[in-house]
């Protein structure tokens, strides 16, 4: 699998058996006997998928995906519980679960959970790139360049902009000539 897997269960019984079933199939997991565990370690640990018993003692799973959204971390998560109700199951979804299982565990639902948390990932993880990307072009123009590339993006024309701005047209079309070079695209659409 592309992602490594975390899982969170306070029965070692359960934790060996998903860890030994999901080892089957090449599925590396990282096992923690307890919430605190994990927490304290999430912050040197590469992004992954969760799956997590929703009772556990002092921290729940569902408490737990809760911090973890506080912190900022929102890897996608597998819920699993021999007690589960419809009011838990609702909470984890809203808490960005992209599954609830129920003990026993299917070994093929589990495995098809982990590819759609690990396909959740991946997006995430382009999309977060494409965002670190588009601020660090952002961050090389200058600031009369991010002030036409606004209004550019308001849909105000060149003449306009040089209205607004006590400038040439020609003068705003060097600004949008350098925007173009500096964003890799002169399209308005993709400016905007």
């Amino acid at each position: 699998m592309r992602y490594p897997v975390y899982l969170l269960d306070d029965d070692e019984a359960v934790r060996r058996a998903l860890s030994l079933l999901l080892s089957t199939v090449d599925i590396h997991v990282t096992e923690f006997a307890d919430p605190q565990g994990f927490l304290a370690q999430v912050a040197k640990l590469a992004p992954g998928c969760l799956i997590l018993d929703i009772r556990m003692p002092v921290i729940s799973g569902l408490k737990l995906q809760e911090q973890l959204r506080d912190r900022g971390i929102d890897w996608p998560t597998i819920v699993i519980s021999g007690h589960g109700d419809i009011d838990a199951c609702r909470r984890a979804f809203r808490n960005g679960a992209v599954d609830f299982l129920s003990k026993p565990i299917d070994e093929q639902d589990l495995i098809d959970a982990i590819q759609k948390g690990h396909d959740v990932l991946d997006r995430h993880l382009r999309e977060q790139a494409q965002q670190a990307e588009t601020l660090q072009l952002l961050a090389s123009l200058t600031p009369r360049e991010r002030q036409i590339l606004e209004l550019v993006a308001q849909g105000f024309t060149t003449r306009q902009i040089a209205e607004a701005l006590c400038l040439s047209p020609r003068t705003i079309d060097t600004h949008r000539v350098s925007i173009g070079a500096k964003l890799g695209t002169t399209s308005q659409a993709e400016l905007t």
